[in-house]
């Protein structure tokens, strides 16, 4: 019998900032479970790559030259078969994010974030959801609604009450843990897992993964690894 080896996240990073290009590819290359398959330090070659490399999400810069990130974003996101793209940049202004969020992008981390922030990220949306920088996400939260709910039904989803159990294990689903992993870590069975799952999923009303990252994002879980 041999061991299973979960297939990594495969990335594509695009800045003009050489050094910042490299810094970042040696964070991601101290991880297990992420692989930078290649760079570029223009929107125009960053398209080219994506289109030859076929990564599994695309990390952008805003500012670039030939090409900026929202544009590429744009591109990627319409594309048969899209390419979910995180955007890593220094602007905080809601206007960024909000043109980020309409171009396709599905994540939005500030560099001068903790190197953290950008891994949750790589997994959050690599899991299917959204994730929005701690730092901005609270402004831009108040302002558009991100989550598809009113504001009342935000309000009842962040007060609904959670035993201690499933909240731990809906935690543990938006950092992007399957339900075989979050029982190894638990020590109960998978089937227990998905019913703490299924029983959080609807006092909270979230019918996706996607939901439940924006949930987690709301409560503020995704500042560090669990």
């Amino acid at each position: 019998m041999t061991d299973f080896e979960p297939s990594r996240i495969r990335v594509v990073l695009a800045d003009d900032h050489p050094m910042f290009l490299s810094g970042v590819a040696s964070l991601i290359g101290e991880t297990e479970d992420i692989e930078v398959v290649a760079t570029a330090t223009s929107g125009a070659r960053a398209l080219q790559v994506v289109a030859e490399a076929k990564p599994d999400l695309a990390i952008l810069d805003i500012a670039m030259p030939e090409m900026n990130g929202i544009t590429l974003a744009s591109k990627l996101s319409g594309e048969r078969n899209p390419v979910p793209t995180i955007m890593l940049s220094v602007h905080e202004d809601r206007l960024y994010v909000q043109q980020a969020l309409a171009a396709g992008a599905r994540g939005y981390v500030l560099k001068r974030a903790t190197s953290d922030n950008l891994l949750l990220a790589i997994r959050s949306v690599h899991a299917g959801g959204i994730y929005l920088d701690p730092m901005v996400a609270s402004q831009h939260l108040a302002a558009e609604r991100i989550v598809p709910t009113a504001r009342d039904n935000l309000r009842r989803i962040l007060m609904a009450s959670l035993s201690v159990r499933e909240e731990e294990i809906i935690r543990f689903v938006a950092l992007g843990y399957t339900n075989k992993e979050i029982a190894a870590k638990l020590a109960i069975t998978s089937k227990s897992i998905e019913t703490y799952k299924a029983r959080a999923a609807e006092k909270l009303d979230l019918r996706s993964r996607a939901k439940i990252v924006q949930y987690a994002v709301l409560r503020g879980w995704l500042h560090s690894v669990a």
